[in-house]
């Protein structure tokens, strides 16, 4: 008797849990495909000290995907996660130069430059929420 496989595809319990791992999918999907459909957009908002702009806008493209794909499956969503944060975190400076430089971005409101500081933060409380394993209680005696 072997220890029970666990779905390839198992979605984590409760609904709301399942819905906002399908929304990060997507939302890591269709992010990672963006920066290979319109390059230029993430280059813009990169600060001049990072090197090779274009590539690591490839690179964190692929790596969005790769975290999406890898959400999908039970046994990878953990690690999955932990990879999604840490490129949350790698990206961050692009945000912090945003709000540095809002004359380099005019043609979005100030609001919105401030704004995307704090949503990291809450984009890092989605992936963690959504990836974490099931808390186990230990049984009552």
């Amino acid at each position: 008797m072997g220890r029970a496989r666990r779905p390839l595809f198992e979605l984590p319990p409760g609904k709301w849990r399942k819905t906002a791992l399908v929304l990060l999918i997507a939302f890591f999907l269709i992010g990672g495909a963006a920066h290979f459909a319109m390059p230029d957009s993430y280059i813009a908002i990169m600060p001049p000290w990072l090197p090779a702009h274009r590539e690591l806008v490839y690179l964190s493209g692929a790596c969005e995907i790769l975290g999406a794909v890898g959400l999908l499956f039970a046994a990878s969503r953990r690690a999955a996660g932990v990879g999604l944060m840490l490129l949350v975190v790698a990206v961050f400076p692009s945000n912090i130069h945003m709000a540095l430089h809002p004359e380099q971005f005019a043609s979005l409101p100030r609001w919105a430059l401030y704004a995307r500081l704090p949503l990291q933060l809450a984009i890092l409380a989605w992936v963690w929420w959504a990836t974490r394993s099931r808390l186990r209680r230990p049984p009552i005696e």
